[in-house]
């Protein structure tokens, strides 16, 4: 293309911004009104581009990874090799000669234009990361669709506030709102992409756009929903905690989710540099590399198990290979095949997230865990399934480092309030131990490893809000003096929401803490006449209105316990108020609201 081309195309869009602009501007409404108009048309562009890439990336799985991977014969097992290492290669030619900036997950890339660019990318990424990462994920690459998609509507917001010449210190607002979008079409967790951006995008920065980030991904996810149907990701029983004992084998989950998540952080980075310094293979080839290995993964673990799972996302086998209950063996041999094939993905310079993977690497190493506990304590309505969905959540809480987004995002795919206490025990387990293995974030540590210092290098809200702003000072007690039978009646006219009561003496001095189970053991022992007193349990744990949300989201996942009571640091008999889980979700929005912000 001559350089007259490339100036008439300029001249072009040049005019394009110039009518866009003055369209815009001659729309009789406020600033702020036509913000949100632009908001809502980020929202449903990048629900329709989501769709899109959705679309394309199933086409190219279904029609050419997942076709080879079908076929019975000597030539199926050649091409299960052949074709990841030959789609690297296209795809690698592609991303290092047309849109560099389309490797990898896409999400550090939209932290570094967010903090350091200006809120400018490129529009060739767009297309390039869209068919590209389609691509190559669909040709084996065992990578996920979600930070592909979170850059592609990031890209799109950018284009949008260029065209009609939004200022620069807006054009940088509107990336998180197109991430927002992005992940909430890419993935059906409105909620959860809400979270995700403001815990991982925007961190701790002041003047979250969080008005239009709603909004956004409301409107991203309705346009997914209306275009593809509300068909769950992922579809289990409704979940019941069976044995109080559940719960140290969720822990231990927790434990090993963290383990496998500083295992896969570490792996990465350290291929990922590897890669980078070699100088026998070049550059734009290295993706081609990573899928001969892929490949040869893959295959190994259809020959052993019959599932072709390591390659591409995995998700059509997830959901069925949840329902399954697999043997523990073919669980282990396919968490640790996805495990080294996403890895060698990434590190090799595919284009690609990690977040479905860590999903499926968190389905096995949870329903391993699942069956041994079924096994050890006899139990047969012990759901392995469900210690598949706990943990998945709990192997992105210790990979992205995203506590509350990783609670969130099971709850809202399962809408099962019964399973957020497990999900808080293994969550908080898997990323306390994460963090105190391997600090640095896994985007943060991509970012530091191309010598990218971000502004912010403080990791979470939650550490910068005390619980005496977000705690619920007015506290439904129970009198001590109440009798087991009496307080049975009770506390059911209270609303379900609650689980645990403090027990206060006529002073109204904090003297223990019951829950309903609690309740239901006393009257089954036979103590139905004592008072509450005399049962309620006296070892307290409680948090003090000085204390981080982070500090607290600790206890809570290490006593498996969903509320904590507030209680003054002088003196801890003295109740000032009760803190639960729910009021951790709602810090992020309160923070937003008392922050001086710039909506957009």
């Amino acid at each position: 293309m001559g350089k007259g081309e490339v100036n008439r195309r300029n001249l072009k869009w040049y005019r394009f911004q110039i009518r866009a602009r003055k369209a815009f501007n001659r729309v009789p409404l406020r600033e702020h009104q036509k913000i949100y108009i632009l908001t809502l048309l980020i929202g449903g562009i990048c629900g329709f581009a989501a769709v899109l890439f959705h679309v394309l990336l199933d086409f190219f799985q279904d029609h050419i990874i997942y076709d080879v991977a079908s076929i019975p014969n000597g030539w199926g097992i050649s091409l299960a090799v052949a074709i990841p290492a030959l789609g690297g290669l296209i795809a690698g030619a592609g991303l290092y000669f047309y849109a560099p900036e389309a490797r990898g997950s896409g999400i550090p890339q939209v932290k570094k234009t967010f903090y350091l660019e200006g809120g400018r990318i490129p529009a060739r990424v767009i297309p390039g990361k869209m068919i590209l990462a389609a691509f190559n994920i669909g040709t084996g690459a065992s990578l996920g669709r979600e930070g592909p998609a979170v850059q592609i509507c990031a890209a799109l917001a950018s284009l949008l506030g260029r065209m009609f010449a939004i200022s620069r210190r807006r054009l940088k607002s509107l990336l998180p709102v197109g991430a927002a979008a992005g992940l909430a079409a890419a993935f059906n967790t409105p909620i959860a992409a809400v979270t995700f951006t403001l815990e991982e995008i925007l961190g701790d920065t002041a003047g979250k756009p969080l008005g239009s980030i709603v909004i956004a991904a409301v409107m991203a996810s309705v346009i997914e929903r209306l275009l593809l149907g509300e068909h769950p990701l992922f579809s289990v029983p409704p979940y019941t905690l069976n044995h109080a004992l559940e719960l140290l084998f969720y822990a231990l989950l927790g434990t090993l989710a963290g383990l496998a998540a500083v295992i896969f952080k570490e792996g990465l980075l350290g291929l990922r540099k590897f890669f980078g310094r070699q100088q026998v293979v070049p550059p734009w080839a290295t993706p081609g590399v990573g899928g001969l290995v892929v490949g040869v993964i893959g295959l190994a673990a259809l020959l052993l198990t019959g599932s072709s799972s390591i390659f591409g996302i995995g998700y059509k086998q997830l959901s069925a290979e949840l329902k399954d209950n697999l043997p523990i063996k073919i669980l282990i041999v396919l968490g640790i095949g996805k495990l080294i094939a996403t890895v060698v993905s990434y590190g090799s310079g595919s284009s690609g997230g990690i977040f479905g993977p860590s999903l499926y690497i968190g389905e096995m190493i949870g329903g391993a865990v699942g069956i041994l506990t079924k096994f050890i304590l006899a139990n047969p309505r012990i759901q392995p399934e469900a210690f598949a969905l706990v943990g998945m959540g709990a192997v992105f809480a210790g990979i992205v480092r995203a506590p509350v987004t990783s609670i969130i995002m099971i709850f809202e795919m399962t809408n099962d309030y019964a399973i957020i206490l497990p999900l808080m025990v293994a969550n908080i387990t898997s990323y306390v131990l994460a963090t105190k293995l391997s600090p640095t974030p896994i985007y943060d540590a991509l970012l530091l490893q191309d010598g990218i210092h971000l502004p912010h290098t403080e990791r979470s809200v939650l550490r910068q809000i005390p619980v005496s702003r977000v705690m619920t000072r007015e506290v439904i007690t129970v009198n001590g003096e109440m009798t087991v039978a009496e307080a049975f009646q009770h506390v059911q006219t209270f609303p379900e929401h609650h689980h645990a009561y403090p027990v206060v003496d006529e002073a109204g001095r904090l003297v223990g803490l019951f829950t309903f189970n609690d309740l239901k053991r006393a009257l089954a022992a036979g103590q139905g006449n004592y008072r509450l007193h005399e049962v309620a349990s006296k070892n307290l744990v409680h948090a003090y209105p000085e204390q981080t949300l982070e500090a607290v989201m600790f206890k809570l996942g290490q006593k498996g316990i969903s509320q904590l009571p507030v209680v003054s640091q002088k003196d801890p008999s003295k109740l000032l108020g009760i803190i639960t889980m729910h009021d951790i979700v709602k810090a992020l929005a309160k923070e937003d609201e008392m922050a001086p912000t710039e909506r957009v």
